[in-house]
């Protein structure tokens, strides 16, 4: 028996040495600048356009991890290495569960639990869907689908499982610069496919049940309880439902940099963490003894924990949720543990737990401007003892505002001028008044119903109170500025610049940081000559836009889709490419006719750059307030000379047949604009204007259907570049086959937005030159590369036209 007892100390003994070697192996490893290798490594993959084989990655991962811990002096380049193989592994994953090719466009029968809270608008039901093993395809199980549903009258509640017919496709969205790059938030939230429900069989299965359900009903309680408009701040700061907030409410808050306060974030999540730890002070203090069993430290962070981690469930565990909730889980486990840690090294912890856990986090804006925001305060904040509180506040406020001023301009191209303002009065009033009156309250009502009302009607006033006062500051003129996306290396001086201002006073040669920031503040306009024009087709979708430059004039021919209580491409496209490509202002706006995909994006557009020069068919629904674009109306800008060839005086409005035909001429080269013409209308150009319309880039008529582009045409223009504006697996079937070997044929080159994203072209003195195109540009691994219409039609071997 002694032996056996020696022998199972000595293997405990021999487990706690490993374990101590092992600990402190660790704590030599998970350095700041060991988190910051990582975080690098992770951040490389995010510039791949394509993955390594899964081998390679995982050979990387057992490589860095080897490095990381078993090297001394360059420790970081081992946590580079995993990092760079752990991400490639998980994002692999997370690719792997998009929907299969093979199921795309086909009606199927799907079942799931609704997850989320469903949003509805006056014409769609929008909400996701956790696909489960039920239904007829096993394969989704587990995958998760956002889909929309034109029964706005059927009920649809968090938590339900359905039966559903589904259409699907694989997310995709358009790619301009600076616009919204859908198929990246789908793959940070691991959005398997987009669609919508198709037919009128849908079947409820099970009633609602688990956390959305509760955050529903809650939702509802706190609208009755208190019926005042704040209750929709109350509701999005207590539960993280901002399905009461309005368009204008989320452009008042963009405007002074405040979206942050009523979206659940790492600051409310810290605020209820705090709020836990309190508690247990609190309850420490009045019974003592409780420190006999359990030190006071770890009960607070015990508190604190529990807190955050109910905080988070009311919030439907959303990713920005979860990604605050495990800082705070890093920094608490410390303090669990006992370790002493400083604020680098607990920030450096809770770096390394996030990209470990979820490294596609990094996706996310609010990743960067989370941890950099504590960054510099770490790093730049005096001592708050040497000034008072008062002082602290504003220093606080100084170092955040300059701190995150390149990270904001990169991710939204834009800085709120009146932020530093609008958050010395919000952030006090909303964190320490409005969000402990909204949790109180809603407890309230969920416990003591009577007291609870009176509580969240607190609240809510609190909102009332102080949100006229943030509109008028967001109306200042000037609160907003627009800002071109710069490149990488101007963010790195603006970022170098911004640390040398906030370095200590005793600092050398501060006024010369001004100049690092002045290429993101000031930015260099486009360079078009006079006499040169630049050509933008936007990447509207199924749809079409083209940016037209000179010198010191702007032109934009039509303005792409909207689509009834939903995606608007005017606002979601073309401004934030205006804006990115530093378009100052806008000279003129031409909309070829009066078609959804060529004028639904038009009020959008307006709103950012108002113009009074705006031309459009006579006779065109919705077309009061502009002037006719009558062939033979020219204008001349910078030495580049505009004619509209079309319609002719006293043309009736016909809808395609109506659209403004556009020339744009250099001394040498032109472009021709042709909206949805079809052959009738071709013709007549080719018989009436066969000089004018002969064009070195052309945007091919009617997006390439089988309507226009007729041979005699085509010889006619003799394009050296036809471009055609067409969504990806559209329902028209555009562009047709047929229609592009005949451009080919012809010698044209064939560009489309579906495969190109943005397409840039430029007539200068040397020719027309296609300058990029953005899908090619900015091509990454979340990207499904698509076939050009051009390669397609050669793949087609001009087979016959299934229709």
């Amino acid at each position: 028996m002694s032996g056996a007892f020696d022998s199972g100390a000595g293997n405990i003994s021999r487990v706690r040495r490993v374990l101590r070697v092992l600990e402190a192996a660790l704590n030599g490893a998970l350095t700041p600048i060991s988190a910051i290798g990582l975080l690098l490594g992770a951040l490389l993959v995010m510039r791949l356009s394509q993955l390594p084989p899964s081998w390679l990655a995982w050979l990387l991962c057992l490589l860095g991890i080897t490095l990381w811990l078993g090297l001394r002096r360059a420790r970081w380049v081992g946590a580079a290495l995993f990092g760079f193989g752990w991400t490639c592994a998980l994002s692999a994953h997370a690719m792997s569960l998009r929907l299969p090719p093979s199921l795309a466009g086909a009606t199927i029968e799907v079942s799931g639990r609704i997850v989320g809270l469903p949003q509805r608008d006056e014409y769609t039901l929008r909400f996701d869907l956790r696909a489960d093993a039920t239904g007829n395809r096993p394969e989704l199980a587990g995958r998760l689908l956002h889909l929309g549903w034109n029964d706005t009258h059927r009920e649809l509640a968090p938590g339900e499982r359905w039966r559903m017919p589904l259409r699907l496709k694989r997310p995709r969205g358009t790619i301009n610069p600076g616009g919204f790059d859908f198929e990246r938030w789908a793959l940070q939230r691991r959005i398997a496919a987009i669609g919508y429900v198709h037919g009128d069989s849908a079947q409820r299965l099970a009633p609602a049940s688990g956390v959305d359900a509760l955050r529903a009903r809650w939702s509802q309680a706190i609208t009755k309880a208190a019926p005042s408009t704040g209750s929709r701040f109350v509701r999005a700061l207590a539960l993280g439902d901002t399905r009461g907030l309005e368009q204008h409410d989320w452009d008042v808050l963009r405007a002074i940099g405040l979206t942050h306060l009523v979206a659940i974030s790492g600051l409310h999540v810290g605020i209820v963490a705090g709020f836990g730890a309190w508690l247990m002070l609190g309850i420490y203090m009045l019974f003592p003894r409780f420190g006999l069993r359990l030190p006071r430290p770890q009960a607070q962070a015990i508190g604190a924990l529990a807190l955050a981690l109910a905080y988070a469930a009311l919030a439907g565990f959303a990713l920005p949720t979860v990604r605050a909730l495990l800082m705070v889980m890093a920094v608490l486990a410390a303090r669990l543990l006992r370790r002493p840690t400083s604020m680098p090294q607990s920030l450096a912890l809770a770096l390394a737990v996030i990209v470990v856990m979820d490294p596609l986090a990094i996706l996310a804006p609010g990743f960067w401007l989370s941890f950099a925001g504590v960054a510099w305060l770490v790093i730049c904040l005096p001592d708050a003892n040497a000034g008072g509180r008062i002082r602290a506040l504003f220093d606080a406020q100084r170092v955040a505002t300059l701190g995150l001023l390149p990270l904001t301009i990169w991710f939204f191209g834009q800085a709120s001028l009146i932020a530093p303002v609008a958050n010395l009065v919000a952030i006090p009033w909303v964190t320490l008044v409005a969000v402990p009156l909204s949790l109180l309250g809603l407890v309230l009502q969920l416990t003591f119903p009577a007291l609870g009302a009176p509580v969240l009607r607190l609240a809510a006033w609190t909102m009332d109170a102080i949100w006229p006062v943030l509109e008028r500051i967001a109306a200042w003129p000037g609160s907003l500025a627009w800002l071109p996306q710069p490149s990488v290396f101007v963010l790195t001086l603006a970022v170098l610049g911004v640390l040398w201002l906030l370095l200590p006073r005793g600092i050398p040669g501060k006024p010369l940081a001004l100049l690092l920031l002045l290429p993101l503040l000031w930015p260099q306009p486009a360079r078009v000559a006079t006499g040169e024009a630049q050509l933008a087709m936007i990447d509207v979708g199924q749809g079409l836009s083209v940016l037209v430059r000179t010198r010191s004039h702007t032109l934009v021919y039509d303005t792409g889709p909207s689509f009834r209580g939903g995606l608007d491409l005017g606002e979601a496209a073309v401004v934030p490419s205006m804006h990115a490509l530093n378009v100052p202002r806008l000279d003129a706006l031409v909309i070829s006719h009066g078609d959804n995909d060529h004028f639904g994006g038009a009020d959008a557009v307006l709103q950012a750059y108002p113009t009074q020069v705006r031309f459009a068919p006579t006779g065109m629904p919705k077309g009061i307030g502009y002037a006719p674009c009558l062939m033979g109306s020219h204008w001349q800008w910078d030495g580049v000379q505009f004619q509209f060839l079309h319609p002719p005086l006293y043309f009736p409005y016909l809808g395609n047949d109506s659209s403004c035909v556009l020339r744009i001429s250099t001394s040498q080269w032109s472009a021709l604009l042709t909206g949805d013409m079809s052959e009738v209308i071709e013709s007549r150009l080719v018989r009436e204007q066969p000089d004018l319309i002969r064009a070195d880039v052309i945007t091919v008529p009617h997006h390439g259907s089988k309507t226009a582009s007729s041979v005699s045409f085509i010889n006619a223009v003799q394009a050296k570049y036809a471009l055609i504006g067409v969504g990806y697996g559209n329902r028209f079937h555009h562009p047709r086959l047929p229609i592009v070997q005949r451009w080919l044929d012809s010698g044209s080159e064939v560009e489309d937005t579906a495969s190109g994203g943005m397409l840039m072209l430029r007539l200068d003195a040397s020719g027309a030159h296609l300058v990029s195109r953005a899908r090619q540009q900015q091509r990454r691994f979340w990207q499904d590369a698509v076939p050009s219409s051009a390669r397609l039609a050669q793949q087609a071997q001009l087979e016959p036209d299934p229709e």
